[in-house]
């Protein structure tokens, strides 16, 4: 069992070591295994950085983050310009059916509404907008269009791609699928391992809704 020193300063050790990642602005403290962040940076961006820099030190349990955004004049920009990036962001990216999503812009937040087939397309139009210069932040809305593909077929897929995952330990995990819902259950090393496992059952045809309760363990 690590101590929260010793995972403070493997946090503190991964920041540094990231180089789009002004450590210095950036407060760390942890207890019991849950870090709290304090602190300012330039962009919505930066901060996704910090936080995904942080789920993949072990021993880390849950992240409190309290990041504020603080840009710089050369990156203000207006709801309008924030749309029309957005838009564009969309349009160019090829996995992404751009025609079935609207996009809402109010003061630097985006949300996001409309029907795709597949929850991968869904996470990708986030990924794709939030790091677009001047977002302060981005709520997905967007809902699922009904397929009929049979649990048992939902379950191999998800099955398959653990196996082929160098980030899971599929040994760890159990798989459950109930219509077009997936419950996760077992043990990981690390939030970054528990996302990246949620994430290839939300990749997996017909997945609509994953219920992730790996718990982390080191």
């Amino acid at each position: 069992m690590r101590t929260d020193a010793q995972i403070k300063q493997d946090i503190l050790d991964q920041l540094e070591f990231q180089p789009n990642i002004e450590e210095t602005k950036i407060g760390v403290v942890v207890k019991d295994g849950v870090a709290l962040l304090t602190g300012s940076v330039f962009s919505y961006a930066s901060k996704i950085a910090i936080v995904k820099a942080i789920k993949k030190v072990a021993g880390v349990k849950g992240i409190a983050e309290g990041i504020k955004i603080g840009y710089m004049s050369n990156l203000n920009k207006t709801d309008t310009e924030i749309a029309n990036s957005a838009i564009k962001a969309i349009e160019w990216h090829t996995s992404i059916p751009n025609n079935k999503i609207i996009i809402e812009v109010d003061n630097g937040w985006i949300t996001l509404s409309g029907e795709l087939e597949w929850a991968y397309q869904k996470d990708a139009a986030r990924r794709t907008v939030e790091y677009l210069s001047g977002v302060k932040g981005v709520t997905n809305h967007i809902t699922f269009k009904q397929t009929s593909i049979h649990p048992k077929d939902i379950k191999k897929k998800i099955t398959k791609a653990f196996e082929r995952s160098a980030m899971i330990d599929a040994l760890g995990i159990a798989v459950e699928t109930t219509d077009h819902a997936v419950k996760l259950t077992g043990k990981v090393r690390s939030i970054a391992e528990k996302e990246a496992a949620q994430k290839a059952a939300f990749n997996a045809p017909g997945v609509y809704a994953v219920q992730n309760e790996l718990k982390i363990e080191y």
